[in-house]
């Protein structure tokens, strides 16, 4: 007897067999026990997932013995036949060889009018990759799906859905065919392996259902491949050397560092693996992957459950608090550009590392959104959060820069402002320095706006600034919700109570940095934090 491959010997041969498809076969199985049957059926989705298998299955079902039943024996002539591909009743059609309009008339048309054969209900005609026929053969085919002989069902199978024509879409009962979880694939090669008597590690198993992307008949053909190749026990390093595939250990690894900023070491990662002979390609596929997954896990971490295996679960999760989702789509968005450009370069490797040389520069690059954002909220009022009324606004405050920085405080000399709190804290002055030292390094805009702030009383348990009537867009960026958050964190973190942050607008106040006579244009203009900013962001210089 001939060798039988693990794709033909493990098909499916009953609805609850179908891997994957439980919202397919649920319809099916419903409609045949109902007797709710249509005449024309259509199964759409990628290769290697079980369209033509479900068509075999509803096939058997309708004609088996014990039938119709959702259940078919398996054992009985018509099941047998139709199981094996050569049935009278059932008519099995690659729409790729038999495009003509003559040999559909000859094949299905014509031969639909004729009785079924002996021992079968229906006719049924099933007709792969349907998409292929000609906009003749299709013309030809309308009338007779419309209004087919009682005893004829087509079924229709294709992985291109947008190639066939509306008028035979809207004939027929349309199914969605889902790629595979891997975790699914990985547990039916399992059990494969069980049958086999083959040992199969579940590293190995999860490699062959990545590797498959969802394709059921791939991942079998790929074990298949595995135990001609490696005898009776399958490692994880086996899956990786036979297709060029990346642990999902390395992918993880090489995302870490290009989050991190780690350009050498992400690059020597990269190096590896295309020394060790890796698929660029399948790398730069993974990678993309695996971002998604962790964009994924951010929003929804049980969304990716049935992807990933836990070890990866755990990176994931480790992962996802050390980058923004924006600018993790953006990293998706780049690394899909050099997908593209990668797949007609000759020399890959040299596309991947620019993605990622890039890819870590903008990471440590504030966006264009960002900038106009900033801007905006400093623009004199425009601010792009509501103001308060002028009287009492509420802003988050930085500390003031230390003398030794070159920016005087701005002291009354009547009012030392030192105050009792109500946690009995005298200094609201050394509280709030130390709280500004700890204000993180990226948030210049925060430091620039609260070295204009004055610390006045504190009044219970309000923190209290003061703002010169000249600096309300200083203020404006400490009152935005986040700015507020982050420095009534730092001041509890700092006095070990709970602060309530209070702005307030003095006219008596002066502008903070600057002495109380009157200055030059050019000199307002070179103090105020905004244009500070705006010159160290662009690299500018002022001009008299």
């Amino acid at each position: 007897m001939s060798y039988e491959v693990f794709a033909r010997k493990y098909r499916p041969q009953t609805f609850d067999d179908l891997v994957g498809q439980a919202h397919v076969s649920r319809t099916l199985k419903n409609a045949v026990a109902q007797n709710r049957l249509a005449h024309a059926y259509l199964f759409v989705g990628p290769r290697g997932i079980g369209k033509t298998s479900t068509a075999r299955i509803l096939a058997k079902a309708l004609n088996c013995v014990k039938g119709p039943t959702v259940t078919p024996c398996g054992v009985c002539d018509p099941c047998r036949e139709i199981a094996a591909g050569n049935s009278f009743g059932v008519f099995e059609y690659d729409a790729a060889s038999n495009t003509q309009v003559d040999k559909i008339r000859e094949l299905i048309i014509e031969r639909a009018k004729i009785a079924t054969p002996q021992g079968y209900r229906y006719k049924i005609y099933i007709i792969d990759e349907v998409h292929m026929l000609s906009a003749s053969s299709f013309n030809a085919l309308l009338k007779t799906l419309e209004e087919p002989p009682p005893h004829v069902i087509f079924i229709f199978a294709t992985t291109e859905i947008n190639k066939l024509p509306l008028t035979i879409v809207s004939r027929c009962q349309r199914f969605d065919l889902h790629r595979i979880p891997a975790k699914l694939i990985a547990d039916h090669l399992q059990f494969i392996a069980k049958k086999e008597k083959i040992t199969l590690e579940p590293a190995a198993a999860h490699a062959i259902a990545r590797g498959a992307e969802g394709g059921l008949r791939d991942a079998e053909s790929m074990l298949d491949q595995l135990v001609a190749f490696c005898g009776e026990k399958i490692s994880e390093n086996d899956v990786l050397n036979v297709f060029g595939f990346t642990s999902e250990q390395t992918v993880v690894d090489l995302t870490g560092k290009v989050l991190r900023g780690e350009t050498a070491a992400a690059l020597d990662v990269l190096y590896e693996q295309s020394e060790a002979g890796k698929d660029m390609m399948r790398l730069m596929s993974d990678l993309i992957s695996y971002l998604r997954d962790l964009l994924v896990f951010k929003a929804k971490p049980d969304a990716v459950a049935e992807d990933v295996d836990p070890e990866t679960q755990k990176a994931l999760a480790a992962q996802s608090s050390s980058i923004e989702n924006d600018r993790l789509l953006d990293l998706i968005d780049q690394f899909a550009q050099a997908e593209g450009r990668m797949k007609w370069a000759p020399n890959k490797k040299l596309h991947f590392e620019v993605a990622i040389i890039k890819a870590i520069q903008s990471l440590n690059q504030a966006t264009l959104d960002e900038v106009i954002e900033k801007l905006g909220e400093l623009r004199d009022g425009k601010s792009s959060t509501p103001k308060p009324a002028p009287a009492e606004k509420k802003t988050l405050s930085v500390d003031p820069p230390s003398p030794s920085s070159g920016v005087a405080r701005a002291a009354d000399s009547t009012n030392p402002r030192v105050a009792e709190t109500a946690n009995g804290e005298s200094d609201v002055d050394k509280i709030w320095e130390n709280a500004f030292s700890k204000i993180p390094g990226t948030k210049a805009f925060v430091r620039n706006s609260a070295a204009a702030a004055h610390v006045l009383p504190s009044e219970g348990r309000h923190f209290v600034l003061g703002f010169s009537p000249d600096q309300k867009s200083p203020m404006d960026i400490l009152g935005t919700p986040t700015n507020r958050k982050l420095i009534e964190t730092l001041l509890h973190e700092t006095s070990g109570h709970d602060w309530t942050l209070k702005l307030i607008v003095d006219e008596n106040l002066p502008v903070k940095g600057e002495p109380s006579t009157a200055q030059s244009p050019s000199e307002d203009y070179t103090d105020d934090p905004l244009i500070r900013e705006a010159l160290e962001i662009f690299k500018g210089e002022m001009r008299r």
